[in-house]
C-alpha cells in the first residue's frame, strides 16, 4: 500500500518513492510534513512500509528493522510496482534516514531499475550516534546514479565538520545540503529564526530542485 501525495504543480512532476526510517511509520508526523512540502514544490511522493513496520502496524508490537536484504528485497518490490502504472514520469527513490540509506545502497547496485534517476537522502545516517568509526558509506563509491543528502549540522548521524573530514562531498555522484542548526529531524535551535516546518520545507526545495536538475 502507498501514502500517495500527489505534486500541486502539474502532472508532468517527478516521483519520489520515498521510505520511512527505522523508528517510525510512513504516516509519521514527519513524513506526513515532508510529502505536504514536497506537494508543494512539484513533486509526487508514494511512502510505503517496510515488512517489519507493517506488521507492527498489524498488532501493535514494536520490532527492530528487517535486515539489510529483506529491506532492500521490499524496496525493489516497490519500485517494481510504482514501475508497472501506466504513465510513469521522473521516478526517484529515497528516504528518512535508514529509509534513504537504503535508497542509496540500490543505487549503487549494478542491477539498478534504468528508470530510476537517482536518490534522495533526508537525514543521512552517515554512523551510529557516538561511534563515530562506524561510518556507512563505501558503497559511495558504486553510485550508479546522483544522490542528494540533505543534512541538519546538527545530525548526531553525521554532523557537518566530521562528514566533510570524510571528504564525502568531494565523491563524484553525492551532493550535500546543509540545513543550519537542524538535527537528525531538522528541528533547528531555539534561538533560530526558522521553525520546524520551515526547516522540512528548505528540505522539500532542495529535494524538488535536485530532482528537476535529474529528470
Amino acid at each position: 500500500m502507498f501514502y500517495k501525495s500527489e505534486s500541486l504543480k502539474g502532472n508532468l512532476a517527478p516521483t519520489l518513492l520515498l521510505a520511512h526510517g527505522a523508528g517510525a511509520p510512513a504516516d509519521s508526523m514527519f513524513m506526513e510534513r515532508l510529502a505536504s512540502a514536497l506537494a508543494e514544490e512539484g513533486v509526487t511522493t508514494l511512502r510505503f512500509e517496510f515488512p517489519y513496520m507493517q506488521k507492527r502496524r498489524q498488532d501493535g508490537r514494536k520490532r527492530p528493522p528487517d535486515r539489510q536484504p529483506v529491506l532492500l528485497e521490499s524496496f525493489r518490490e516497490a519500485v517494481n510496482a510504482v514501475m508497472a502504472e501506466p504513465g510513469s514520469n521522473s521516478v526517484f527513490v529515497g528516504g528518512k534516514s535508514m529509509g534513504g540509506r537504503m535508497a542509496s545502497l540500490m543505487i549503487a547496485q549494478e542491477d539498478l531499475h534504468p528508470a530510476i534517476c537517482g536518490a534522495v537522502c533526508f537525514g543521512y545516517p552517515f554512523h551510529p550516534p557516538g561511534k563515530g568509526d562506524r561510518w556507512r558509506t563505501d558503497h559511495f563509491r558504486d553510485l550508479q546514479r546522483p544522490v542528494q543528502i540533505i543534512q541538519g549540522t546538527r545530525d548526531p548521524f553525521g554532523k557537518r565538520p566530521e562528514v566533510e573530514e570524510k571528504g564525502v562531498d568531494s565523491i563524484k555522484s553525492v551532493s550535500l545540503s546543509w540545513l543550519e542548526g537542524g538535527d537528525h529531524d531538522y528541528r533547528p535551535l531555539a534561538r533560530q529564526p526558522e521553525n520546524h516546518e520551515q526547516m522540512i520545507r528548505q528540505a522539500a526545495r532542495l529535494a524538488a530542485d535536485f530532482m528537476r536538475r535529474c529528470s
